[in-house]
């Protein structure tokens, strides 16, 4: 459950739709609730190609999970130079990264326990 009424599945719909539709890449949903302290029920990490790419997969996500699910996201970080954005819907937290970011990071590692799903896209 999010801040308000709207599931997590259908939060998640909306955000692996707006993903797709702007072409991200590279989509996958981990699944932290079989983990313990985490922060949140689930992460979405896609990547883009270009600081450009990022910021339009982050604007997309926020105005279609806005229009549709009528939420706002609880917190966003990391517009200003769009390497990794964070969209934080608290149960569901989106990480929009550049290829090489993504890399370097790596978090899909760090949640090595999470039950991990690759999201096909249209492209």
């Amino acid at each position: 459950m999010t801040k308000k009424n709207v599931s997590a599945d259908d939060l998640i719909a909306v955000i692996l739709k707006a993903i797709d539709e702007i072409k991200g890449v590279d989509i996958q949903i981990l699944d932290l609730r079989e983990i313990e302290n985490t922060v949140c029920d689930y992460f979405i990490i896609c990547s883009g190609t270009s600081n450009t790419h990022v910021n339009a997969i982050s604007g997309i996500i926020q105005k279609q999970v806005g229009k549709l699910c009528k939420e706002k996201p609880w917190h966003v970080e990391g517009e200003g130079n769009a390497e990794w954005i964070l969209i934080d819907y608290v149960n569901v937290v989106v990480h929009v990264f550049q290829k090489n970011i993504r890399e370097y990071y790596d978090i899909e590692s760090l949640w090595g326990d999470a039950k991990i799903t690759q999201i096909p896209t249209s492209n």
